[in-house]
């Protein structure tokens, strides 16, 4: 088993702002393909769902694939590393315990990338929603149970 001893370099230099939209992946631990089982990928998506209706984001597009989440979202007040922690330790206490069991879900860190100012934020979402169709999931999106967009 190879460790991902450089996660914490991701931390380097981060910072977040309000009103900025960040495109963020987020990885299962050791790549378990848990979301497989779409009931459970209905768990995270309570998760997102409420950091949304709790204004932590404004919520713009997400897809749930079998091992990772893409999330694409425009900050309001809470820091993007207070709402990935938000999120990841209450989405692990919930698959946890519908699986009945214990430990790590997360691999450690998440991968973000911050959105210019006036850039378009469609294409970002586009690549978010045909991930199950590159994947091949899918040969319709309308397939795939574990996606969303604002502009639907």
């Amino acid at each position: 088993m190879r460790k991902h001893l450089h996660s914490h370099r991701l931390r380097r230099g981060r910072c977040s702002e309000p009103g900025r939209a960040y495109l963020i992946t987020a990885v299962v631990y050791q790549r378990k393909k848990i979301f497989s089982d779409w009931r459970l990928g209905r768990l995270l998506v309570a998760e997102l769902r409420k950091a949304h209706e709790d204004g932590c984001v404004n919520s713009i597009a997400w897809v749930v694939m079998p091992d990772h989440f893409h999330w694409l979202v425009q900050l309001e007040e809470t820091g993007l590393e207070r709402l990935m922690q938000a999120v990841k330790s209450r989405s692990t206490l919930t698959i946890n315990r519908a699986l009945s069991r214990r430990g790590a879900f997360w691999q450690t860190g998440y991968h973000d990338r911050a959105i210019r100012d006036g850039e378009d934020w469609e294409p970002f979402a586009r690549y978010i929603i045909a991930n199950p169709l590159r994947a091949g999931l899918v040969d319709k999106i309308g397939d795939y149970p574990l996606w969303d967009a604002c502009w639907l």
